[in-house]
């Protein structure tokens, strides 16, 4: 963006009430747009359905029935906000080491962000998460750790890898099977009982294989359902429910998202699903055992060790999360 279209942005994005950069920007009646913030400032000792003016131009609107965060969102000079963001390279969804940014803090060495507003739709370092659910107009609002967010897209970037790696197993055992047949056709009927064997073996070994990756596949979209649910159960709970209702579910929420983060399902199935090293070696002479050759198999002993520690060590906490 030209320097001056970005100055031009700066100032559009900048409200008038606490001269900062505009956060949950909101457009009165009369086209005027503040801080969701410094309207409730300016207006808190105004109730639901009071008149009250325009910090700008003075022009006196009424007060939505659910108060000042009822007033219209500017999706506007929110679209703004992301280009002058992204113009600054102060993107607030942009990692540094991995960590996600506050979204509130104005500096540009903005502290990692540890909660997201559902309804804001904005992240928030601890104090700023604390200012926010201070606020009387947004307190029942829902707020759930940051991490819930990115283990969701993390669950499903590893889906789709074990989907990928699936595909690319078949493929490669597909291609033992080649191999196999060529060596079995130089002996022609001789070794017609070894090559169906042989076939067979690689077959079970497919098949084990691909009933290993469809299993931890369903680990982790069983991890995801249980993310998502909670996601679900958050919006239900912003939309249906009352103050208390969020109130009185909030102990409960926070830890079942707490345990939800916290379960390595995805450090589970990169340590323990090793892929197997599956060859064919070929016979250098005719005996009476091995006439087309032997089948080597590596990796499928170590992942059922593993993973028969892994559900050992976490039938508790399966117990627990499905409470």
């Amino acid at each position: 963006m030209a320097a001056r279209q970005l100055s031009v942005v700066k100032e559009l994005t900048e409200c008038c009430v606490c001269t900062e950069v505009m956060r949950d920007p909101r457009v009165l009646p009369c086209q005027h747009t503040f801080c969701l913030q410094c309207l409730v400032n300016c207006g808190s000792d105004k109730q639901p359905g009071n008149r009250m003016p325009c910090p700008l131009c003075r022009t006196k609107f009424t007060i939505p029935a659910d108060g000042l965060s009822g007033t219209q969102k500017n999706y506007d000079m929110a679209k703004l906000l992301s280009a002058r963001k992204l113009s600054a390279g102060e993107d607030a969804g942009q990692r540094e080491g991995g960590l996600v940014l506050c979204d509130v803090c104005s500096s540009e060495a903005a502290p990692p962000a540890t909660k997201r507003c559902l309804e804001c739709q904005q992240n928030y370092c601890d104090q700023c998460s604390r200012s926010h659910t201070k606020i009387k107009a947004i307190a029942s609002h829902v707020v759930v750790p940051v991490d819930v967010q990115n283990q969701m897209k993390r669950d499903r970037e590893k889906i789709a890898e074990l989907e990928k790696e699936k595909n690319d197993l078949v493929k490669r055992l597909g291609d033992v099977g080649g191999e196999i047949n060529t060596a079995a056709d130089k002996l022609i009927a001789a070794v017609e009982r070894d090559r169906a064997k042989l076939l067979s073996e690689v077959e079970s070994i497919k098949l084990k294989r691909v009933r290993q990756l469809e299993t931890v596949k369903q680990e982790v979209e069983q991890h995801l359902a249980s993310l998502d649910s909670l996601s679900q159960y958050a919006e239900t709970l912003l939309s249906s429910g009352t103050a208390g209702d969020v109130t009185t579910s909030a102990n409960s929420f926070h830890s079942r998202a707490e345990e939800l983060t916290t379960s390595n399902v995805i450090g589970h199935v990169d340590s323990a699903l090793a892929s197997p090293i599956v060859s064919f070696i070929p016979s250098t002479h005719v005996d009476d055992e091995n006439l087309v050759g032997t089948i080597s198999e590596e990796g499928l002993k170590n992942y059922c060790i593993s993973q028969m520690r892994w559900f050992l060590h976490n039938v508790s906490l399966l117990c627990t999360l499905s409470l």
